[in-house]
Formats: structure tokens, C-alpha cells, sequence
């Protein structure tokens, strides 16, 4: 089969004569439109001393498992992470831009510093620019760290730049498992102030296991980023998921080798 754009729905040449290729020499730019490697949920929570995100460590080649140490939260600056979902080579691209972004920064001595807030309209411009011009970044990336009032700051970019905040975030799949059972932690941004860092790592822990019993693209092992208020940011990565017990599978009618 001939693949090449040329070719497609092109007439017959023992009927109608020989094709002429000039037609096609000054066609329109072709683009990716379908992620190839792709990595799931990116979920989030703010507690009363900073912002607590989780994402796990599979990068899926369509339903294959394929890349099972990816990393996707990444440190930007002194005091910002960034959670990265979508297609990896996209978010290598936008951590390239970040890298460069932080770099840039970094030779400005007038003593500013890249901030959360910053980053997050930093990502939100280059997002919308790139679907204006209808070659989008396949991604969704949740931006946490603290404002320029050092209080927690939490917020949301996708593909077509559309942003938005809130105490508790998700991608993928995690915006219809993870953000109810976050929601019962946190169900407004006031309440962000009576919940502990030790709480919100417990509801974290409690929807990384939900997301790999029910998203098929989904892993067991998974990374958590705390950002506090005080500047710091911690990254633990191979957490394995704890206490996973699949006998509940066993009254699924279709379930493995069951006959329905």
C-alpha cells in the first residue's frame, strides 16, 4: 500500500492519464494528531502547608505497557513542580522549554526568582499558541508550588489552554476516580487549611490504588511531590501501591476465565 499523501484517492493512471506530482509539491504541513506513548493520571491536592502531587511511573505504547520508569513530575525552579500527562514526547519538549525557561531566568541577577504562578502562564500562553496554530501539545499539566504571597498555589493547562485552579486536580481518567475522593478531604478552598500533609498523603496513596484497579493504562508504582510553603519540594519516586488485594474480581461475571 502506498502511504504517501500523494497517493491518496489519486485516479487511476491507465484511465486517466499519469498523475502530475506538482499538485502535491505545495500541500499544507502535516502534523501529529495521534499520541503515540502516552502516560496517564496527574492528581494533586493542596493541604494547609503546601501542594502534595502523584503520578505514576508507565509511559503505554497504545495498550502496551511499555515504558515502566518514566518519570512525569519534574522540578522547575526553587519551589514549583510541574505534573505532565499526555503524550512524552510533547512533555519532553515542554520540560526542554522549562529547562531553557529556568536558564534564561537564572541569568537575570536582579534577584527574582520563577514562582508557580509564573510558570503556570508561562505554560498556559504556549499551549493556546500551539493549538491557534492547530499543532497542539497533547498534554495536560497540573503547575503547583506558592504564589508570590507564599501561600500554596495549585493550577491546570491543557492542549487548548484552557487553565483553571482548585484545591484538588486531576488528568486522565484521575478527574473521574481520584478528584471525588479528594473532594471528601477538600471539598472547598477553605478547608485546605485543617488538613495535614499526612492526610492528603493518605487520600494520595488511597486514589493511586483506585486508579490501578480501574484505568487499564494505569501502573503500581508511582511518584509523590510535596511543595511546602517554606520553599521546599521533596520527590519520592518507586512507591508501590500497598495492601492490593484483586479477590473482589472473583464475583465479576467475564471476569479472566470465567463463562458468562
Amino acid at each position: 500500500m502506498n502511504h504517501l499523501p500523494e497517493a491518496w484517492g489519486r485516479p487511476r493512471s491507465d484511465v486517466y492519464g499519469e498523475y502530475s506530482k506538482q499538485i502535491s509539491q505545495a500541500g499544507p504541513s502535516v502534523h501529529t494528531q495521534s499520541p503515540s506513548v502516552t502516560g496517564t493520571s496527574v492528581i494533586a491536592i493542596k493541604f494547609d502547608k503546601g501542594v502534595m502531587l502523584a503520578a505514576d511511573h508507565l509511559a503505554s505504547y497504545g495498550s502496551l505497557a511499555r515504558f515502566t520508569d518514566q518519570q512525569r513530575l519534574y522540578k522547575v525552579g526553587d519551589e514549583t513542580v510541574v505534573g505532565i500527562s499526555g503524550d512524552i514526547s510533547d512533555m519532553q519538549h515542554i520540560v526542554e522549554m522549562l529547562d531553557n525557561l529556568e536558564i534564561g531566568s537564572n541569568y537575570e541577577l536582579y534577584g527574582h526568582t520563577l514562582r508557580a504562578p509564573h510558570i503556570h502562564e508561562y505554560l498556559s500562553r504556549v499551549m493556546y499558541n500551539r493549538r491557534s496554530k492547530m499543532d497542539p501539545l497533547w498534554n495536560a499539566v497540573l503547575v503547583a508550588g506558592t504564589g508570590e504571597d507564599k501561600k500554596p498555589y495549585l493550577a491546570y493547562v491543557d492542549l487548548l489552554g484552557v487553565t483553571y485552579s482548585a484545591p484538588t486536580l486531576a488528568t486522565g481518567f484521575g478527574a473521574y476516580l481520584a478528584i471525588p475522593l479528594l473532594r471528601k478531604l477538600v471539598p472547598d478552598e477553605v478547608d485546605c487549611a485543617n488538613v495535614t500533609e499526612a492526610q492528603a498523603r493518605a487520600a494520595i496513596d488511597e486514589c493511586m490504588r483506585v486508579l490501578f484497579y480501574r484505568d487499564a493504562r494505569s501502573s503500581d508504582k508511582y511518584a509523590v511531590a510535596t511543595v511546602t510553603t517554606d520553599g521546599g519540594v521533596k520527590i519520592e519516586s518507586d512507591i508501590k501501591c500497598q495492601d492490593m488485594n484483586w479477590r473482589f474480581a472473583r464475583n465479576i461475571k467475564g471476569y479472566g476465565t470465567q463463562k458468562v
